[in-house]
């Protein structure tokens, strides 16, 4: 399974690559498919690599904070007019995005989501969603070209594109939230292949027993031993 998924990743990042004239020939396709599939071969490609993971790596993303700061900036950087433009202009640019966006937003968000409490991707969904759809009706109002490569009409049709995604997005949140997640999603790949929920300590190494495991052996352990003083104390 992880490696039919690590294929799967490395035949959709080559085959980006020769399509990427058709997709980056209008703003909407450049900004809502070719974007989010670069992000998603990377996202593939952490749920692959998880089991080898350095564990110095690990305890560095605490909470899942610098990784996922690293992928706002990533995700960031290229969705700038101005480097959209670079990018159709020097295919320099734009190999550097096809192998910027796996490698430092896509798989740091595949590694680093799971680490974070679900108060912090709250948060960061209750920004990102906004901040999507301010983009996408900034590209709508402009009065002006904002990418040189691309038509006016084209940059509206791209604002609309990512004010549908917001909508989409919200709307998704919403249901999960108060309506509750399919069933499938309530659990994670631990990183041999099958669906367990995230506290699973099947991958897990060993010495690396959670610390509320280790209190409830020395409860269990204080536990016994009273019985036994009571037990010898009660003995005639």
């Amino acid at each position: 399974m992880k490696r039919a998924r690590l294929l799967a990743a490395m035949a959709l990042w080559a085959a980006l690559w020769p399509l990427r004239t058709l997709l980056e020939s209008d703003m909407a396709l450049h900004m809502t498919v070719q974007l989010p599939l670069l992000i998603g071969v990377g996202f593939t490609l952490a749920t692959s690599l998880r089991p080898h993971e350095p564990r110095w790596l690990a305890d560095a993303d605490w909470l899942g904070i610098p990784g996922l700061l690293l992928v706002i900036f990533a995700t960031s950087f290229w969705m700038l007019p101005r480097m959209l433009d670079l990018a159709l202009a020097d295919p320099w640019i734009d190999l550097a995005k096809f192998v910027s966006l796996p490698l430092l937003a896509g798989l740091p968000l595949g590694l680093s989501w799971r680490r974070m409490p679900g108060l912090g991707r709250a948060f960061i969904w209750a920004n990102f969603i906004p901040k999507l759809g301010a983009i996408g009706g900034l590209y709508l109002a402009a009065p002006t070209r904002l990418c040189a490569y691309y038509r006016l009409d084209q940059q509206a049709a791209a604002g609309s594109a990512l004010i549908a995604v917001a909508a989409a997005l919200g709307i998704s949140w919403f249901l999960v939230v108060f309506v509750g997640s399919p069933p499938f999603w309530s659990k994670s790949d631990d990183g041999c292949g099958r669906l367990r929920p995230p506290t699973s300590r099947a991958c897990r190494p060993a010495g690396a027993e959670p610390h509320r495991d280790l209190r409830r052996r020395r409860r269990q352990s204080r536990m016994a031993a009273y019985v036994r003083h009571e037990m010898i104390e009660a003995d005639p």
